[in-house]
């Protein structure tokens, strides 16, 4: 975890306990007298100080595991007390918002308030003045990041047109609040959120390095000047800037943060009057990637970084696909969650026919398309190779184990895996394999077998596809305006050949090429869509879509469907030509198109204050 690693990068360590004891929830914005007291002292007590800044590096939402896919077109689970099942079928409410960030990132806020009013008082190593500044630096610029990080989060979930037609986002709130703060305050609008987002992200990329890493004179590396006139040395400035500081806020992660606000407010629901157009967003992204090098730096296995058993472990080198992650983690917990009943998991998130159906065939051609050959006898033969990576399906030989979701029994016995067999089994004749490592043993087995995994918070796909979007929406998909090197035509052949499209089943690519995506390069509105589509493959089961969908302004409540599976002549084995697939509804999303692409200010929060102006439609 991310705290491990912060423990690691300040003078004193053992602080958490004492920084726990801060604050309540009660007590957020009203301190307790004996803490008020303690306030007083934090100028003294460094531990103490930095907690501060640990809270709000625990209040940042979501990594890289399944949860809000669930209440999208892509997913549906057999959790029946799911909150987000509940949300997608008809509870979401301003009382009932379980994808709300209102109070964990505005706690957040107001821990990095708080920190940023004494960082500059605090003894951080008041024996040497030039660790003394490092520190304030670092910890500075890693506050306004966190800051910037958690007002793109409140925008993406609260922000919205409010009934006097203006687009808001929530309350600006720049300095820390206490009992005799105004908590009335009224939401500022989106644009100037955004605006303090962006400067947060330039006062971090100002103050921060790019990279965390340790120098060497032998290599000829140098320390930056304004930290050589304080009397730097190498020794001082690794402790502060150097490898053991790696996945905390750096000048690279904030860049990236300042991209993807860019993207969400050139988005179609936000562009009107957000003050940011595509072509800003398309530069931001540019920016960010021309620093691997454009398509020159694009990971290659990127698409399934959580194979990579090598890289995964602790000490291997990180892995290109990776600009942001949380520490590696030991354990077996999505793969409990998620592996089908007969591997002994709790098989909870059930890919969805329709995602099924927006993976390509091989050739690279959609499924709909005459030409495709795509046969519904035979629905997953010669498909996009990414469809065998991300979703188990009938058939599907994983751990040695045949799976099968159809209704028929697994080598003349009943399987738990079938279809709605049991509560664990899956709803859409579908499992999720996407994140998941064939080597762990869920500890429902008896012999749990916990391996290590990686949750990356900002992957460099997830750039190369905002570039893509931005820059096709702004200019067309074989432009090049912001000087980035590439196109957009050039990072969708890059996503599909990583993938293995438009080659054979032994890889040779075939003789006309990709030609789909030929001809999506010759119409900017296709372009759009084949770009959107990848994004959905590329990026689900990663909490995307479900902000991704509201952003486009797409419709929400497209039922999500399954696969139901028989044996046509229970005598013959389950050959291609002796199974009945058919397509049903499992379950009505009721979302309401009108409004839902934005997302509701809390209730409470609206009823107890006045100047707190609610989003159309949410009462």
């Amino acid at each position: 975890m991310i705290m491990k690693k912060i423990f690691s990068t300040i003078p004193v360590i053992g602080y958490c306990l004492l920084a726990m004891t801060l604050f309540s929830c009660d007590d957020m914005f009203e301190p307790a007298k004996e803490n008020n007291r303690q306030l007083e002292d934090l100028t003294e007590e460094s531990e103490y100080a930095h907690g501060l800044l640990i809270y709000a590096y625990n209040r940042l939402p979501y990594v890289t595991t399944t949860e809000t896919d669930v209440a999208t077109d892509d997913a549906v689970t057999n959790q029946t007390n799911s909150k987000f099942l509940n949300m997608a079928t008809g509870t979401w409410s301003a009382d009932e918002n379980p994808v709300s960030q209102w109070d964990k990132c505005k706690d957040g806020i107001q821990y990095v308030n708080l920190f940023l009013s004494i960082v500059e008082k605090v003894k951080w190593a008041p024996s040497a003045q030039s660790k003394q500044q490092m520190y304030i630096d670092r910890l500075k610029g890693e506050a306004f990041g966190l800051r910037a990080l958690m007002y793109y989060y409140l925008l993406q979930a609260h922000g919205g047109i409010a009934e006097d037609g203006k687009l808001y986002g929530v309350p600006l709130l720049t300095s820390a609040e206490d009992g005799s703060s105004d908590f009335n305050q009224p939401r500022a609008l989106f644009s100037d959120c955004v605006k303090r987002c962006f400067e947060d992200c330039d006062s971090a990329m100002a103050l921060l390095p790019f990279e965390y890493s340790d120098k060497d004179a032998n290599k000829g590396d140098t320390i930056p000047k304004k930290y050589l006139d304080l009397g730097a040395n190498f020794s001082g400035y690794n402790l502060v800037f150097g490898d053991r500081s790696r996945n905390l806020m750096s000048a690279k992660v904030a860049e990236a943060i300042k991209a993807q606000v860019a993207l969400l407010a050139a988005s179609p629901a936000f562009r009107d009057q957000s003050g940011v157009k595509s072509e800003d967003a398309a530069r931001l992204c540019a920016n960010v990637l021309k620093r691997i090098g454009g398509i020159a730096g694009f990971d290659e296995t990127g698409n399934i970084w959580y194979k990579n058993k090598a890289k995964l472990e602790p000490g291997a080198a990180e892995m290109p696909e990776i600009l942001w992650r949380e520490d590696r983690k030991k354990d077996s917990d999505q793969e409990g969650e998620n592996f089908p009943p007969t591997l002994y998991g709790n098989g909870r998130v059930n890919p969805s026919q329709n995602l099924v159906d927006a993976f390509p065939m091989r050739s690279g051609l959609p499924i709909t398309d005459p030409n495709s050959g795509y046969n519904p006898n035979d629905p997953y033969a010669n498909r996009d190779p990414r469809l065998a990576h991300y979703i188990l399906y009938n058939g599907t030989t994983f751990r040695r184990s045949l799976i099968i979701t159809g209704n028929y029994p697994n080598d003349k016995s009943e399987s738990t895996d079938n279809l709605n067999n049991i509560s664990t089994s899956t709803r859409t004749g579908y499992y999720l394999l996407k994140l998941l490592r064939d080597d762990v043993v869920p500890k429902m087995s008896g012999s749990e077998n916990q391996q290590q995994h990686i949750y990356p918070r900002i992957r460099y796909t997830e750039i190369f596809l905002g570039y893509a979007e931005a820059s096709n929406d702004a200019w067309g998909p074989k432009e090049d305006h912001v000087e980035a090197g590439f196109t957009p035509y050039d990072v969708i052949k890059a996503i599909r050949d990583r993938a293995g499209l438009a080659t054979n089943e032994i890889g040779q690519p075939l003789d006309g090429g990709d030609t789909y995506l030929e001809e999506c390069a010759g119409n900017q509105d296709k372009m759009t869509e084949l770009i959107r589509n990848e994004r959905r493959l590329e990026l689900c089961f990663e909490n995307k879509r479900f902000w991704d969908l509201r952003r486009w302004l797409l419709p929400l409540n497209e039922p999500v469907k399954g696969i139901k599976i028989e044996k046509i002549d229970a005598l013959k084995d389950p050959t291609p030509d002796n199974l009945k697939y058919t397509v049903f509804e499992v379950e009505e999303r009721k979302y309401d198109n009108k409004y839902q692409c934005y997302g509701p200010i809390p209730k409470s929060e609206v009823l107890k204050w006045e100047n707190l102006l609610q989003n159309q439609g949410w009462k």
